[in-house]
């Protein structure tokens, strides 16, 4: 979220841009039963957060009081508190390629004929010439998640996951499901189950190890 705050200030105000970060945020399974974060809420917070470092130069989220407010008649842990908008991560869908990269930051944003929004994106370890217009609906989400050898059971059968496919050519990062699953016992190295994936993009199957794979972020509902 601090990226966030470098782009421009129509960007970050957008309504469509305000109302996708307060959906991701408020999906959080740790937010589970507690009350929906509004996109009037992120608009307000980017809005005082943008002012507060025109006054200053230090960091903007702890100017803004790193939280969004959230009206509920508990009070808050220490725990909720912590958890703000400075712990949401995107990552991006590439046009050239069709791979996941992860965000550095949303450079700008346009509306087009369609009432859709584009948000121009910066991939992180490139440069603005390699900056791209993505459908901010379609190619943008939170960023998927590293699986530790401990979480291998959380994998299921049918499961959506990242897969970093591996070519003689490119070394990419694509969507994939599970297909099949052979359970194997761990040892000093961690994880050794296989896991038969298909990449959704080229309709291929290759057997992985968990080291590969990334999780998709689980909301509940």
């Amino acid at each position: 979220m601090e990226k966030m705050l470098e782009v421009s200030r129509e960007t970050v105000l957008d309504k469509e841009f305000c109302q996708y970060v307060a959906r991701a945020f408020s999906r959080y399974s740790d937010r589970a039963g507690k009350p929906v974060v509004k996109w009037t809420e992120v608009h307000n917070w980017f809005h005082n957060a943008k002012q507060e470092s025109a006054k200053a130069s230090k960091n903007v989220l702890e100017l803004a009081g790193a939280s969004l407010p959230v009206k509920s008649s508990v009070k808050p842990t220490a725990e909720e508190k912590n958890q703000d908008l400075s712990e949401l991560e995107f990552e991006a869908r590439s046009s050239k390629d069709g791979a996941w990269y992860d965000v550095d930051m949303f450079v700008a944003h346009r509306e087009l004929i369609t009432g859709e929004t584009e948000v121009r994106v910066r991939f992180v370890g490139y440069g603005a010439e390699e900056d791209e217009w993505i459908n901010i609906k379609k190619g943008v989400r939170e960023r998927s998640v590293p699986l530790e050898h401990s979480e291998c059971h959380k994998v299921e059968v049918g499961d959506p996951v990242l897969c970093f496919q591996e070519k003689d050519d490119q070394a990419r990062h694509y969507d994939a499901h599970v297909l099949e699953i052979q359970r194997r016992m761990h040892d000093i190295r961690g994880c050794r189950c296989i896991f038969l994936v298909r990449y959704n993009h080229d309709e291929s199957e290759e057997r992985v190890r968990l080291k590969r794979l990334c999780g998709r972020p689980t909301y509940n509902n």
